[in-house]
């Protein structure tokens, strides 16, 4: 329990030997539970989320946590399947621990969601996202913790960009990555005043976790990224929370090129459905008509800038009229998308959450 508040840990894990059982055996006292999910892997991952349980379980049953004694409900491995599902094998649960076995690799995202799923069943207040790899400062969890126990977020999320300090430790090509997919997150979530989206260590409520339509997360890597718009179609209140970045010895599974491709892809689905969905259905505000008028206008103004260089230097055709009629078009469009985003800052302002150290 933290401050009265029951935590759950979802933490997946794919080849994660040699990393997984130090995150699980360092995991705070005040986590009531982990749902650890070895997403089929191909190493000894697996054997070793079951020995660190184990060890977890041979530990004293009161813990101290800053003082206070946390009681720990404690288990033994019974051996078997308590649970069967078409996605995944949920076995009888180890101390603190609830190993689940994918049956077949399902991503980063198709992980969380198992683990999300069962955290729902498991009813804790508060849901942490932990990866396996021990890129995650422990520590730190209850910076992500507090703005959801005060009742000032519904979700909270780590966010390595804010000071350069925190993010001197990130390679370069994640860096470029990422401030990328920031700026195509903000604009798709509604979320302006948020950072690094595919930062996966996060804090979500029990309310927002059962209100946000998790069946259908995607389950890709951009995961994050899409559980941010739905966030927001919700009306939830979202905190970012500032936290140094951390590396170690681990290799990174993801395709970079093929990430920000796909990711950038839903992420364009993602911004129409919100804006259909918050703007047009659950209620009416004219700026998704500016957004698909002034991208509409634009994109025929930069089709009418093509053609008419075409035209000049194929054709032999005037340049003049033709290039600023064009340029007209694209300057009405830009202004139309700029007002758009200045009315979606202004309808989240007060769904955004920042914590500085």
């Amino acid at each position: 329990m933290y401050r009265d508040h029951s935590v759950g840990v979802v933490m997946p894990a794919y080849n994660e030997e040699g990393f997984v059982g130090d995150v699980i055996r360092n995991m705070p006292a005040y986590v009531d539970v982990m749902y650890v999910i070895d997403d089929c892997s191909t190493d000894d991952t697996w054997d070793e989320v079951q020995d660190a349980a184990r060890e977890d379980l041979s530990r004293e049953d009161i813990l101290s946590y800053e003082g206070e004694e946390v009681e720990r409900e404690v288990l033994a491995d019974g051996g078997s399947s308590t649970i069967l599902t078409d996605r995944a094998t949920v076995h009888e649960r180890i101390a603190r621990v609830v190993p689940i076995q994918h049956h077949e690799n399902l991503g980063a995202g198709g992980a969380i969601k198992t683990g999300y799923l069962a955290a729902l069943d498991g009813g804790e207040d508060v849901i942490v996202t932990v990866d396996g790899d021990g890129q995650m400062d422990l520590s730190q969890m209850t910076n992500l913790l507090d703005p959801i126990v005060a009742g000032d977020a519904d979700y909270a999320k780590g966010n390595r960009l804010l000071y350069k300090e925190y993010r001197q430790d990130m390679p370069t090509f994640r860096f470029m990555g990422n401030s990328i997919l920031t700026f195509l997150t903000k604009i798709a979530s509604g979320y302006w005043k948020t950072m690094d989206p595919q930062n996966g260590y996060t804090a979500i409520s029990n309310y927002a976790l059962d209100n946000v339509g998790i069946h259908g997360m995607y389950e890709y890597y951009g995961y994050c990224n899409d559980l941010l718009v739905k966030l927001n179609a919700k009306g939830m209140c979202v905190a970012d929370v500032a936290m140094p970045a951390v590396y170690g010895d681990e290799e990174s599974s993801i395709k970079y090129t093929a990430y920000i491709r796909k990711v950038s892809r839903m992420l364009l689905r993602n911004f129409l459905w919100r804006l259909k969905v918050k703007y047009l259905v659950l209620d009416f505000h004219p700026l998704a008509l500016f957004y698909l008028f002034g991208a509409a206008t634009a994109g025929l103004g930069l089709l009418g800038g093509l053609w008419s260089l075409y035209a000049k230097f194929a054709l032999g055709d005037s340049l003049f009229v033709r290039a600023s009629a064009s340029l007209l078009l694209f300057s009405v469009g830009s202004m139309f998308v700029m007002f758009a985003m200045l009315f979606d800052m202004q309808a989240n302002e007060s769904r955004e959450v920042q914590v500085r150290e």
